[in-house]
């Protein structure tokens, strides 16, 4: 269907096409460089929120948190050269983590481009390796055609950023130019030799094992996929920060492989006959540094099913490679059945049951050093939370007992960035109760990393989002605290922190600020901040404060630097 084609600006037209493709959201940090499109989306507070955040990066992790939550793209404003730079974060976030996101950037006018005027920057070579699509839009009669390939470019495929640069008197122009209708997902679909392949190639295995993980799912699809690991009794393991996708307390979930997996699922990993990789990469982390399997041809027959015909073939030789949609492949699979009679039991079941059972035994925690106990904080909300519970986080090792002991349940409870984003956890957490207003949210943070994005807990409580936030302070950059022992034993550097007093600077900002310093406390505190967040529609914050010692669920400090000593590794 046409739209208007009423002379406008290039502001209009622009915020005309959002509305037109479905945008609901725009995250934002106002610059003078597109003040035409802030005034229309001064015009559209009725079809369009717009939320300001104190720093781009925070407005950008937002967009691509949003982005995954929902399958759209996630929409940020920012300004032209710093502005940018500060969302860059945001771009790469998206592009590894496989999230449908487009940054619109003011830009110089056109008639002084390529002076290095103030602010300059010549945005295809800054994002072109990292976006999927950069475009600077030259006139505003091309705002709804360019805008809708930027839309159709960040869904369709494997999902990803783009980034349209908006010259200031591109938008300040007017126009007269019909709207384009509503953007289309495109996506493959799996052959029906594919899908024959697979069956066959699942029925001649006596040890499969399914990686699940990517960009791109739906809770249909999830849903879908569900369905078809259930007909034929296949174990799954999540892949890097991809643990919601099947439910946690599925009896066929065994266990995430990413950061401290359990030793038993890597060697049940490397002891499968045969591999279905549905959605990941196969990155780094999920491969423990490319070393989980052979390469370029992994021992195991291998299955790898990816929406990007680019990915399949790029590390790793797969015997059957299927490009698809994770929705599109997963509603095939779902209507896949043995070919074997009814009642047909699965000659590995013994072995589900089994990696299930090591799952399950590496969720009880052992004793951590100090008073707070890590592992017990994270059973407590494993047990009181409600499954649809989100939570988020950034980086750091504090992370590693939120993968491990807590159990994600289903699409989207799981908001973590694959990049390894410091910093992300608050302003996606914010994001996502803003889009969820009825779900408990919950954001992990370090205390490095919440020092990275702290001063969102303002955008919080303007905008009503009642976040917990439960910051694990153990005064250090403990993952390069971590590193430095095992490389540098004893030689500490450029890994301390001194700290503000964060329960403070919470009550600062106008919300609620608590410091836990053992385990026995932490209950109470937290239903506190619960109940605060809940009923006053702002955020609350838990410092809950740890021994630097214990630097993951398994170690000590003082165990690496003497086991990286004795292997003599440095000097003290």
């Amino acid at each position: 269907m046409q739209h208007s084609a009423n002379i406008r600006s290039g502001g209009e037209i622009l915020v005309d096409a959002l509305k037109i493709h479905g945008v609901d959201t725009v995250y934002c940090l106002p610059g003078e460089s597109f003040l035409p499109a802030i005034d229309a989306l001064a015009g559209a507070t009725g079809r369009i929120r717009t939320i300001v955040t104190r720093h781009e990066a925070a407005a950008a992790n937002m967009a691509e948190a949003y982005g995954k939550l929902t399958g759209r793209p996630g929409i940020c404003f920012v300004t032209r050269g710093p502005g940018a730079s500060h969302a860059a974060i945001g771009i790469h976030t998206a592009a590894q983590d496989s999230t449908p996101l487009i940054l619109f950037i003011g830009q110089v006018g056109t008639a002084i481009r390529g002076r290095e005027a103030w602010q300059e920057v010549d945005y295809p070579a800054m994002f072109g390796g990292m976006a999927k699509w950069v475009v600077e839009v030259d006139r505003p009669e091309r705002l709804p055609e360019l805008v809708s390939r930027a839309f159709h470019v960040a869904v369709s495929g494997r999902p990803g950023p783009v980034v349209v640069a908006l010259p200031e008197d591109v938008l300040g122009a007017s126009a007269q130019v019909a709207d384009a209708q509503a953007y289309k997902r495109i996506a493959a679909h799996p052959g029906a030799d594919d899908l024959s392949r697979l069956t066959a190639m699942l029925e001649a295995s006596e040890r499969p094992l399914v990686i699940v993980g990517g960009g791109g799912w739906s809770a249909r699809a999830c849903r879908d996929f569900q369905h078809f690991v259930e007909d034929f009794d296949l174990p799954v393991a999540a892949a890097f920060r991809r643990q919601d996708i099947l439910d946690n307390h599925h009896p066929n979930y065994v266990g995430h492989a990413g950061l401290g997996p359990n030793p038993k699922l890597v060697a049940r990993i490397r002891a499968a006959d045969l591999i279905v990789a549905i959605g990941p990469r196969l990155g780094e982390t999920t491969t423990a540094g490319y070393t989980l399997f052979e390469l370029p041809r992994p021992a195991q027959r291998f299955v790898h099913v990816h929406a990007d015909p680019l990915e399949l073939g790029r590390v790793y030789q797969a015997d059957l490679p299927i490009n698809a949609g994770m929705p599109e492949f997963a509603a095939a699979a779902a209507a896949l059945k043995p070919k074997a009679a009814a009642g047909w039991h699965a000659p590995w079941s013994a072995a589900v049951k089994a990696a299930r059972a090591d799952y399950l035994a590496d969720q009880t925690p052992g004793a951590m050093p100090g008073r707070l106990d890590l592992g017990a904080v994270m059973v407590h909300l494993r047990e009181s939370l409600p499954r649809d519970a989100i939570l988020t986080n950034g980086a750091g090792n504090y992370a590693i007992w939120v993968h491990r002991f807590h159990r994600y349940g289903g699409f989207r409870t799981q908001l973590a960035p694959t990049s390894g984003a410091m910093g992300y956890g608050l302003p996606a957490a914010i994001a996502a109760k803003l889009h969820q207003p009825a779900r408990d949210v919950i954001c992990f943070a370090g205390d490095g990393c919440f020092q990275m994005s702290g001063q969102e807990l303002a955008t919080a409580c303007q905008y009503g989002a009642g976040v917990v936030v439960l910051l694990v302070n153990n005064g250090i950059y403990g993952s390069i605290r971590m590193h430095q022992e095992r490389e540098y034993p004893g030689r500490v550097f450029a890994t301390t922190l001194e700290n503000p007093d964060f329960p403070a600077l919470a009550r600062a900002y106008g919300a609620f600020g608590e410091r836990v310093e053992e385990t026995a406390a932490f209950a109470e505190a937290f239903n506190r901040a619960r109940a605060f967040a809940a009923d006053r529609n702002k955020p609350a914050l838990l410092e809950l404060v740890i021994d630097p010692e214990a630097i993951t669920p398994s170690a000590t400090l003082t165990g690496l630097r003497a086991a990286a000593l004795k292997a003599g590794q440095g000097t003290t």
